[in-house]
């Protein structure tokens, strides 16, 4: 088993197609983007992923960015396979994520968990990542297109 970040020159068919349906596993009602657009080097994004020979078992995304009050980063999308869940596999992809993230500088990580992934939030406590008192609020830009 290994973690390794993706790069443009991993994507083939199969591997796409595996980490969609990763991804469905997390949510399934989010139309998906194709990897080569996520992996835009105009996109500062991290994604790294579990590899068992040739079974993907699970993935995790981080998005950076600088604003006034630092450099950040963002998690998303951790998911990890449902049948090899409980085996540290979630660990290990965002101790990789935080090792990526210490490696660029990173001023904090952030990530969103609904309240409900009981797992995933014991996970990220256990990494030292502490609630914030905040919201998060979301405007869905078809919101924002013009009805005729």
């Amino acid at each position: 088993m290994k973690i390794a970040l993706l790069q443009e020159s991993h994507i083939n068919a199969d591997l796409e197609q595996q980490l969609a349906g990763l991804f469905r596993q997390l949510n399934a009602d989010i139309k998906q983007i194709n990897l080569k657009q996520v992996l835009d080097p105009e996109n500062p994004i991290c994604l790294v992923y579990c590899k068992d020979g040739n079974k993907v078992l699970g993935m995790a995304l981080m998005c950076t960015y600088t604003v006034i009050s630092g450099v950040k980063g963002w998690v998303e999308d951790v998911v990890v396979d449902v049948e090899h869940r409980g085996k540290g596999i979630g660990r290990k992809l965002m101790e990789k994520l935080v090792e990526l993230g210490k490696d660029k500088g990173l001023t904090e990580i952030l990530l969103f968990s609904a309240d409900k992934r009981i797992e995933a939030i014991n996970l990220y406590k256990s990494l030292g990542f502490k609630e914030k008192e905040s919201r998060i609020y979301v405007l869905k830009t078809e919101a924002l297109i013009k009805k005729d």
